[in-house]
């Protein structure tokens, strides 16, 4: 590993231990009781669900958006996360979410960030290596600024041309012939090395051990179906392996689908490409603090040529309405405490005995959610290929700005709190509130 190209962890670990929020006062109430002291419906705490995540949640999920080359993000956030002594319970993702989860929830505590570093300066390496060429990248870049991004449509065309190495190869001429190939062939990609690398990096029994909730979504190809292969439920549960989290990230028609029991899965993206209503949904309810940590921007700036264009579409298409799902689960939530508060109007016996009234108790929660955003900000030299852009200089930017973002986040401590009382659902995002 090139030391001089890695991130600079020991600057960024001063910066997040001055933005370490401090414990908040307020506690979340006992298991099965509401912040007023009444008996909840239900929303009780499943035994041996919460665990020492150093917040005053019983939940703290880590959500992962899907988003290629852009996915150091997420590792530069994961790292200001442990280096602010946060300790998520339920990681989620899709597509290279999904790998990044892998990492994550497959490592004990102290590795995780080093196997996140290994992994990414692995991918980042083209196929063919041409050290010529980067020194000229980089005299070039430092002179003329603006030749930037003339190199990083140089290196999306290597990636499609070479590959990345350890992660896909490609197949040459075959898949433009047509013809057929078989459904796990039928691709411009190879991802065996990913196996292979996922194999070497990631412990399998500890994601499979369920110290850590771990789910990742992906898309049937023959139903259509969206699915989630979870560690602690369905048919996934105690026993996922390389190809649940490959599944994930298999984008058609670039990387194959991957055979599971008989099925055959693509990319979660092509249906949705954040698993945040997965999260939100889950029952029992729990409080819950979800950093939703997403790779593309709903917001953005008109086209001004079909390139941006593009760029543009991918934006939207694959930033999955991230704030409507938000919305709508906010709503849900406020209904469910409405739904609970008219309940206490009700005598006891009724309350037991009315059908109507115990489909209600089963549907009331007084838990609270907070989700804070964190959204990859594009650099002005990005175009339309930044998601398949995997130069070590791209790279390391990418991962420095998700430290930069975490660490203006957990500077807002407040946010770190459970909701003011009454509040059940809310949101946040540093570069909103800027």
């Amino acid at each position: 590993m090139d030391d001089t190209a890695t991130p600079r962890p020991a600057r960024a670990s001063r910066r997040q231990a001055a933005a370490k929020p401090k414990s908040p006062a307020t506690l979340p109430p006992p298991p099965g009781r509401t912040r007023s002291g009444r008996p909840a419906t239900n929303d009780a705490a499943e035994p041996g669900a919460t665990g020492d995540t150093g917040l005053p949640y019983e939940t703290v999920a880590l959500v992962l958006q899907g988003g290629g080359a852009l996915g150091s993000y997420q590792a530069g956030v994961y790292e200001g996360l442990a280096g602010a002594g946060i300790n998520p319970n339920w990681v989620a993702g899709i597509s290279i979410g999904a790998l990044n989860t892998a990492l994550i929830a497959g490592n004990p505590p102290g590795l995780r960030v080093q196997r996140l570093r290994e992994f990414w300066e692995t991918i980042c390496r083209p196929a063919v290596a041409m050290p010529v060429a980067d020194l000229f990248q980089d005299w070039v870049t430092q002179i003329a600024p603006q030749s930037r991004k003339l190199f990083s449509g140089f290196e999306a065309w290597r990636a499609i041309v070479e590959g990345q190495r350890a992660f896909f190869t490609p197949r040459g001429v075959l898949p433009w012939l047509g013809g057929k190939q078989g459904v796990t062939e039928s691709s411009f990609y190879d991802t065996v090395h990913l196996k292979r690398t996922l194999e070497r990096l990631v412990d399998f029994d500890r994601i499979n051990a369920a110290e850590m909730r771990v789910s990742v979504g992906a898309v049937n190809v023959r139903t259509g179906n969206f699915e989630y292969f979870d560690n602690t439920s369905g048919p996934a549960k105690g026993r996922m392996r390389p190809e649940h989290f490959m599944a994930s990230g298999a984008l058609p028609p670039a990387f194959p689908a991957v055979e599971i029991d008989g099925e055959y899965y693509w990319d979660g993206g092509v249906v949705s490409n954040t698993p945040l209503s997965h999260v939100l949904a889950a029952t029992p309810r729990r409080n819950t603090l979800c950093f939703q940590v997403d790779l593309w921007s709903a917001l953005g700036r008109l086209p001004e040529n079909v390139y941006d264009a593009q760029e543009r579409l991918k934006d939207i298409q694959y930033s999955s309405r991230t704030r409507a799902v938000t919305t709508t689960m906010a709503k849900e939530q406020h209904f469910r405490r409405m739904l609970r508060e008219v309940l206490e109007h009700v005598p006891p016996k009724v309350r037991e005995s009315d059908p109507w009234c115990r489909q209600a108790t089963a549907l009331a929660c007084s838990r609270q959610y907070s989700v804070i955003h964190l959204i990859y900000q594009d650099k002005e030299w990005e175009g339309q290929a930044k998601d398949y852009e995997f130069s070590p200089r791209t790279m390391h930017e990418h991962w420095n700005s998700g430290l930069q973002d975490i660490g203006r986040t957990l500077s807002h401590t407040d946010w770190m709190s459970l909701p003011p009382q009454g509040k059940e659902f809310v949101t946040h995002d540093q570069h909103r509130a800027a």
